[in-house]
């Protein structure tokens, strides 16, 4: 466990120095890779809303459940 906690620590601070002192990268984003990244983000948006839409009724029905519950005592 002493040697996870080491390793932990250790990967930690580099990913900070990393962070910290960034390199130069000389890299070219084309506007075509902005709406590259939009796309990603709206879909992934919007599949969360999906999926909170197609399981409403439980979310319902538990929130439901816990306010009863609550009554009761």
């Amino acid at each position: 466990m002493k040697c996870f906690t080491r390793l932990i620590t250790t990967f930690s601070v580099t990913t900070m120095l990393y962070l910290v002192f960034p390199q130069k990268a000389y890299a070219y984003l084309d506007p075509g890779t902005i709406g590259y990244v939009l796309s990603f983000i709206i879909a992934g948006l919007v599949g969360a809303l999906f999926y909170a839409k197609r399981f409403w009724n439980k979310i319902k029905v538990f929130f439901k459940n816990l306010s009863s519950k609550e009554r009761k005592i």
